[in-house]
């Protein structure tokens, strides 16, 4: 048998052996975090994304488009790249009727459109996977019709996250999707607040490799109110 024959015997050998949890998970169940109730949760979650200059808006899933409307209305953009494809996009285009911002979408290859999509392009509208509560975050999984350039690229970022779909711990939320049931999904993003650098003189700077602006609608579940997530004086 040649070396190249034997790398590859043992590999198909060790494929075929059973999965086994990596012991590592025990250490994070043991040393994650919790917390009261989910109200608790989501104010830990909005406090981090907030300190990173991250705009929240707690909305419902009939208010969210009119919310969103209204945000975009007031940043003065001309135009927003939308994932039309989808039902959020679709209601997103819906929202910006009878405004001055123009609803884009990919209906041409990047290619064709590159230097128009880098220049022009003011903002992208994109939802999300779910959110990790203690490190301020939310998730997002790549897709055709929802590429990572939608989120990256454009300078204000707007995300749709469905509070419902929160996790303590990012491996709480790697096995509540099940990520690796279901086949590791080839780009998956995490989102924690705006771009930022402070690389020139230690003077943190916004916007300076994707968004300046982050702007997330957050969905409320119904027994949830934006007045519970009020912090009292």
């Amino acid at each position: 048998m040649s070396a190249r024959e034997n790398i590859l015997a043992k590999l198909k050998k060790a494929d075929a052996l059973p999965m086994e949890e990596p012991p590592v998970f025990d250490y994070y169940r043991e040393m994650g975090v919790s917390w009261a109730n989910d109200v608790e949760r989501l104010k830990h979650w909005a406090a981090a994304m907030r300190a990173v200059k991250t705009e929240i808006y707690w909305v419902t899933k009939s208010n969210w488009p009119q919310v969103f409307r209204q945000a975009a209305e007031g940043k003065g953009l001309k135009n927003i790249l939308l994932p039309l494809e989808t039902e959020h996009g679709q209601l997103a285009r819906a929202a910006l009727a009878d405004t001055n911002i123009e609803p884009r979408g990919f209906e041409r290859k990047i290619d064709d459109w590159k230097n128009e999509f880098f220049t022009d392009i003011e903002a992208g509208f994109s939802g999300s996977k779910c959110g990790i509560a203690r490190t301020g975050t939310i998730m997002l999984e790549s897709s055709p019709v929802e590429p990572r350039s939608l989120s990256l690229v454009p300078p204000v970022h707007f995300c749709l996250f469905d509070t419902s779909k929160m996790y303590n711990e990012f491996h709480n939320a790697v096995e509540g999707e099940k990520l690796v049931e279901k086949g590791m999904p080839t780009n998956v993003i995490l989102i924690s607040g705006p771009s930022k650098t402070a690389d020139i003189q230690l003077t943190l700077a916004y916007g300076a490799h994707g968004p300046r602006d982050l702007v997330v609608l957050a969905v409320l579940p119904d027994h949830i109110s934006p007045a519970d997530l009020e912090e009292k004086a």
